[in-house]
């Protein structure tokens, strides 16, 4: 009597007998000696696993610690709060490798952030110490490079075709496990908020993610890569089937960025707005529930020049659909400046096509949690009368410290503040508590930073 396969089982199998006959990528299933066909991922592994390395650091990070008053003149604080102190770091991560004739690896920028030794080791066991050739923490994205030979790389997918329920394969090193393959399905897709300075656009996967995988891939069926592992949700760092991942299309245009530039040029639209909601879905009469919507264009910018305006529901992307405002962002930010979209915008109930080519962000602006952690959920601007914030995320904390949009910051400890350079000075050499001086229209006021 045949064996009975498991729903998923016969849906796996279903999957991967749909596949084109030829493709080397394919999961195909092998016959048991009684000629029965069980489904395998094994011979698409055994072709995807060689292109995901694991990673060690090493280095060094600066380690503030509070000393009680009384305790202060003994190292030498005499009036300051803080003691700092330079510590030794280890830690493990995951990369794949995206071109073997290069050496090129990618992992995320938390795995070698302040590393001065990076360590890459093969599944054939040979090691090999990398180079950082850029990063971008706001995308959590890094590129290293290896000279090595006889390397595998592993085929990229286009990660905007994913759709809830695609299959997805996590291969990765928790907990220092090197080589370990879990299996699950796209949960949802585009997701943001982890974060709430950077620019998120996740793929959430049910594929049990760990500590360690960091940095590692997740793979479709095919054993192309759909995405770059990065984060969990879970108590203690460890996995409840929550998972989040960089997808491949986002991280390549970040790549392409670091080895075209040496840096991330990042891209910029020019509008200020919200996610589409029920309530303004219902108080402007749209035909829409999800997107982005625009409450005020800026002048000068790519979007003032394609000639978006205030009230536009941005819809879609170069053919795929924004579902919020943070998507968008995240979106526009990666692509790079200099590069044109095609956005799908809802106006006055009809929808049209509006191409944009993107300005570069400005250098001035900055995500505020870079100066100090109880800014995090703010954005910075330069402007005549100081450091304005220009955006501030709900629920941040930097709203919790009492923070507003349209602050402006025009001192710190009685020192004047004239513009970003001289608040990060100022905040970087700070002891204690660092207490802001803001104009809030016509009211001046304090908040302390600890």
């Amino acid at each position: 009597m045949k064996m009975k396969l498991s729903v998923l089982h016969a849906a796996v199998l279903a999957a991967t007998l749909a596949v084109p006959a030829g493709s080397v990528q394919a999961a195909l299933p092998f016959l048991t000696a009684d000629n029965q066909e069980m489904p395998t991922l094994a011979p698409m592994l055994e072709k995807a696993t060689p292109a995901v390395v694991h990673i060690s650091v090493e280095g060094s990070r600066e380690v503030r610690q509070r000393v009680p008053d009384a305790f202060r003149h003994f190292f030498g604080q005499r009036g300051q709060g803080e003691l700092r102190q330079e510590r030794p770091f280890s830690g493990l991560g995951s990369g794949v490798i995206i071109d073997a004739a290069k050496g090129y690896v990618v992992t995320n920028n938390h795995v070698i952030q302040d590393a001065d030794k990076i360590q890459i080791k093969l599944k054939d066991g040979r090691s090999f110490s990398a180079k950082k050739l850029g990063a971008d923490p706001q995308s959590d994205i890094a590129l290293l490079q290896i000279e090595a030979k006889n390397l595998v790389q592993i085929p990229l997918a286009d990660s905007d075709k994913l759709r809830v329920g695609d299959y997805a394969i996590a291969i990765g090193n928790p907990f220092g496990l090197e080589q370990t393959v879990t299996s699950g399905i796209v949960s949802s897709l585009g997701r943001s908020g982890l974060n709430m300075d950077g620019f998120e656009d996740f793929i959430q996967t049910d594929a049990a993610i760990n500590s360690g995988n960091s940095g590692g891939a997740l793979v479709n069926l095919r054993g192309e890569l759909i995405g770059i592992n990065t984060a969990i949700l879970g108590p203690n760092g460890g996995n409840v089937g929550i998972g989040f991942s960089i997808p491949s299309n986002m991280m390549k245009n970040l790549v392409d960025q670091i080895i075209e530039h040496g840096e991330i040029r990042r891209g910029s639209l020019g509008v200020r707005g919200n996610d589409v909601n029920s309530e303004l879905t219902e108080a402007l009469n749209l035909n829409v529930s999800r997107g982005a919507f625009i409450n005020e264009v800026l002048p000068d910018t790519a979007a003032a020049k394609a000639g978006l305006k205030a009230g536009d529901v941005i819809i879609s992307m170069n053919g795929n659909r924004v579902h919020s405002f943070n998507e968008l962002r995240a979106r526009i930010a990666t692509l790079g400046a200099g590069r044109k979209a095609e956005l799908g915008i809802l106006r006055d109930g009809k929808e049209r096509k509006v191409t944009v080519t993107l300005q570069e962000l400005a250098s001035s602006q900055v995500a505020a949690n870079q100066l100090h952690p109880m800014l995090q959920g703010a954005t910075l601007n330069n402007s005549s009368k100081g450091v304005e914030i220009s955006e501030i995320a709900s629920g941040s904390v930097a709203e919790q410290v009492g923070l507003r949009q349209g602050d402006i910051i025009t001192g710190v400890n009685r020192q004047r503040v004239a513009n970003l350079a001289e608040l990060r000075r100022i905040l970087d050499n700070r002891q204690g508590v660092a207490a802001l001086y803001i104009r809030r229209g016509n009211d001046d006021l304090y908040i302390l930073l600890r």
